[in-house]
């Protein structure tokens, strides 16, 4: 089962490779990984995606939730969430495709970022099945490189 980790932990050096070393060490692999500043510059929140069972997902942040610099922790996959992926991608573009490539990115509602005179660049932040719609839609085209944040997720409402 996937599963979306929040932590607030800490904002100093060394703090990301110990969490993902922590995964590693139970043998859990890290889907994807988002860390940055908060509001406040000494604080970062970390979303880390995994595949694993559920009781190796508890077993893992019990652990991590005990370290000091980890100020809070928790599975989101149990709550309502909000949820987005940024990419940036470029694609092969040729006279006869750049008309069908720009109503792919108007469907998607990707924003064209730079255009060169064989590739176009867009943009696009949404939920990752929306993310994954759009790498399938151009991969025929000739994807030529793409970059990815990795997820980023808050509770919604008021928790």
């Amino acid at each position: 089962m996937r599963h979306t980790i929040s932590a607030l932990v800490q904002n100093k050096p060394g703090v990301l490779a110990t969490l993902a070393s922590s995964f590693q060490q139970h043998g859990i692999n890290i889907r994807s990984i988002s860390c940055a500043e908060t509001e406040r510059e000494d604080v970062s929140r970390m979303i880390i995606c995994v595949e694993a069972q559920a009781d190796d997902v508890r077993a893992i942040t019990e652990e991590i939730k005990s370290r000091e610099f980890v100020l809070r922790m928790e599975d989101l996959s149990k709550q309502d969430l909000m949820d987005r992926e940024l990419v940036m991608i470029k694609v092969r573009i040729t006279k006869d495709t750049v008309s069908q490539i720009l109503q792919i990115f108007e469907v998607f509602r990707a924003n064209v970022i730079d255009m060169g005179n064989e590739t176009i660049s867009a943009e696009l932040s949404a939920p990752q099945g929306k993310v994954a719609g759009l790498i399938r839609t151009l991969a025929p085209h000739g994807i030529q490189s793409l970059s990815r944040t990795g997820l980023i997720a808050l509770s919604r409402g008021d928790a």
